[in-house]
């Protein structure tokens, strides 16, 4: 089904569409699967290994660890949200989705973006209980308090994203069927809308505008008061973990918030740039935290950082004996 002018199409709405993952660099698609491919490999495998030594480990099922392996989790969710078509895309040039498919992608799309925010409000809140209020921590931040902070975080996503969702699925696409972008981001299919799409426009940027705000008012809420207490402290030892700690989660927040803003200054800047420019910024945006989020808490946490050591270790121990008699039958 080929695009067509408006007047040309003016009673028809396209409900297939053709997602084109980089337009103008056709010709180099299958060199891009290579970095895309490793980078897909590389998210699932680093955050799936974390995400088993935090369930695996005893010492390592408290509040904190419970919340960094549900980011993890999510960082797998949103990456399989993404890569799998753009790959495809690579593959086949471009792959053929109905609008149901598309919606469905862009809804997941979405939401994993607002459940991935929700959850670094939440350990907000876990640090701002563990160093504000540290001998009423384990009362305060038990399993049920976080199974209801899970559950809120949910909500909050399928509340925001739905509308935006909902409204989408009612416009008439006349324009083109071709959407060149390597997902079905909001404003790639807007483009191809033959109708009025200002309430769109407006319910996206008035959802947007309210969790910006409050995601961000209650982070510099949360770390303006544990600082406060944290300068406090008497013990230079405890002020110092307290500090290392929130400063790894500060890390993570301002990757995931400054690659927001930055695609978002640069995509305004740079109008006059190709549409496969305007991707590889959103495809730096969307990725690039899910890929850095395990090196931070690999690095920085120690407990975690020792606990995986002392899991490689332990596989390897096991592993040790039958490679060696593997070895010595080829000898």
């Amino acid at each position: 089904m080929a695009g067509g002018s408006q007047n040309g199409t003016a009673n028809v709405s396209y409900t297939e569409f053709l997602l084109l993952a980089f337009p103008g660099l056709q010709q180099s698609r299958y060199l891009l699967a290579i970095p895309f491919f490793c980078l897909y490999v590389f998210i699932v495998i680093v955050n799936s290994i974390l995400i088993y030594t935090i369930k695996t480990e005893s010492s390592l099922h408290s509040p904190m660890y419970v919340l960094i392996a549900l980011l993890f989790g999510v960082n797998v969710c949103g990456t399989t949200v993404i890569l799998p078509e753009m790959l495809l895309s690579f593959i086949f040039g471009a792959i053929r989705v109905s609008l149901t498919t598309c919606l469905v992608q862009m809804f997941f799309l979405y939401f994993v973006l607002m459940v991935d925010c929700n959850v670094l409000l939440m350990m907000a809140l876990d640090r701002y209980v563990a160093i504000c209020h540290p001998l009423r921590y384990m009362d305060i931040m038990s399993k049920k308090l976080l199974a209801i902070l899970t559950f809120a975080a949910l909500a909050r996503s399928l509340a925001f994203v739905s509308p935006v969702v909902i409204l989408a699925s009612q416009v008439r696409f006349c324009r083109s069927n071709i959407i060149g972008h390597f997902v079905c981001e909001h404003m790639a299919l807007m483009r191809l809308s033959c109708s009025d799409i200002s309430r769109n426009k407006i319910v996206g940027l008035v959802a947007r505008a309210i969790t910006t705000i409050f995601d961000l008012g209650f982070l510099l809420t949360s770390y303006s008061r544990i600082i406060h207490v944290a300068l406090q402290m008497t013990s230079g030892h405890i002020r110092h973990k307290a500090f290392h700690t929130c400063g790894t989660h500060l890390i993570v927040i301002l990757t995931v918030y400054s690659c927001s803003l930055i695609s978002s200054i640069v995509f305004r800047l740079a109008r006059s740039a190709t549409q496969d420019v305007h991707n590889l910024i959103s495809a730096v945006y969307l990725l690039l935290p899910w890929a850095v989020n395990p090196i931070i808490y690999g690095m920085r946490t120690k407990e975690i950082r020792d606990n995986l050591l002392k899991l490689f270790k332990s596989k390897w121990s096991s592993l040790r004996p039958i490679i060696g008699g593997g070895v010595q039958r080829i000898k």
